[in-house]
Order: structure tokens, then sequence, then C-alpha cells
């Protein structure tokens, strides 16, 4: 099976396609850096969105979900963004984790694994 990459670099593929899987790159606010949980959040599913168009799919096919959180006591603020962007009756298995973020900017991060078809 061929591998595909979206968006690649020279460290990391945004995106990468295996078969029928997509795999996405952990994602962060690159627009709202510094913004509130909330306002992440919404920018990071909106990149999301738009990675898994261009790769063929779409959020009712994510299979599993990690978010990374730099302080957990944003658990309810983020969950209330990410409440209204899963669609009903496609909610993926999800872990949610405290951890320190790459800069101190981003209090979010979330990555996504995606079947295709």
């Amino acid at each position: 099976m061929a591998i595909e990459r979206l968006e690649a670099g020279p460290r990391m593929s945004q995106v990468v396609i295996h078969g029928n899987t997509v795999y996405t790159a952990g994602q962060v606010a690159v627009d709202k850096a510094g913004a509130s949980v909330a306002e992440q959040t919404a920018n990071i599913l909106e990149r999301i969105d738009n990675l898994l168009a261009a790769a063929g799919t779409d959020k009712t096919k994510i299979l599993s979900a990690t978010i990374w959180l730099s302080d957990i006591g944003t658990f309810d603020e983020m969950n209330g963004v990410w409440d209204a962007w899963v669609p009903q009756g496609h909610t993926p298995a999800r872990a949610c984790v405290e951890s320190k973020l790459a800069a101190s900017h981003f209090t979010v991060e979330i990555g996504v694994v995606a079947a295709k078809d």
C-alpha cells in the first residue's frame, strides 16, 4: 500500500494517509496563539476539518482523538467547543491529558485518526 503525505515538511507531515486510514499531526492554534482555550480549540478543529477534507474524509469518520491541555482545569472550556463540533452519533474514541506543550502560548493540541471511506 502506498503512503501519501500532505503538507509535508522537513520535520513532519500534517497528514499521512495509509490505505483507508488518515492520521493528522497534533494541531495547535497557529492563528489564535495566546487566545482563550475555547478560541484555540475552535481554531484547531477548523484546521482538522480542512486537513480531513484534503485527505478525502471528514469528522464523521474520526476513529480516535488525542487532546493535550496545558491545564486540565480548562477541560470543560475545551469540551464546550468539542461537543458542539463533533457530530452526534459519531463520537470517536478519545483521550485527554494534561501536558506541557511545545510553546507556552499554546494551551490545546489535538490529533486525530480517521477512516477514509
